[in-house]
């Protein structure tokens, strides 16, 4: 079948989208994706489940803007996961404002931080989804609805491999 632009999504659809996630209070721009992300509606999910419900019945150039409480989608903050270390303890890759660092427990669990604060001689990791405890807006812009090829449904992407983010 070829591509219309009345095509809705629905489970089988081949949809690119970009997004971005501005905070309610402040209106910041917290996560902007220009470059447009793929997937096959109903058969994997690149955004969470409570965003990707909502794309259903939409069609190419929706924009769909969405109210989240992040605390349903990545759990209350945990003061627990916030660590703040001497800098000269740390090595000088991951001194930086951003830096990622993927970090092992006691049992060998492995746990994304990122630094957010080096004040004076500390350094504060912070292993807390960035967006924990904020209440945020995504607004998806829907740029391409489809059918899916069989291939594209079997790996829930574009065949194109290139194509993701």
């Amino acid at each position: 079948m070829t591509a219309t632009s009345s095509s809705a999504i629905a489970d089988g659809s081949y949809v690119e989208l970009t997004y971005l996630v501005r905070d309610s209070k402040t209106g910041d721009v917290l996560t902007e994706v220009l470059r447009p992300l793929n997937y096959v509606h109903g058969v994997n999910e690149i955004l969470a489940p409570v965003i990707t419900r909502e794309l259903e019945g939409k069609t190419q150039g929706d924009r769909v803007d969405l109210l989240v409480d992040c605390n349903e989608l990545y759990g209350p903050r945990d003061d627990t996961l916030v660590i703040t270390q001497p800098v000269a303890h740390v090595p000088r890759e991951y001194r930086e404002l951003g830096t990622q660092i993927l970090m092992e427990n006691n049992l060998g669990q492995l746990k994304s931080f990122l630094v957010t604060k080096i004040e004076g001689d500390t350094i504060t990791f912070d292993g807390n989804n960035p967006l924990c405890g904020r209440e945020v807006i995504y607004q998806v812009k829907i740029q391409l609805v489809r059918d899916a090829t069989d291939q594209e449904k079997q790996m829930g992407t574009s065949e194109a491999p290139d194509q993701q983010a």
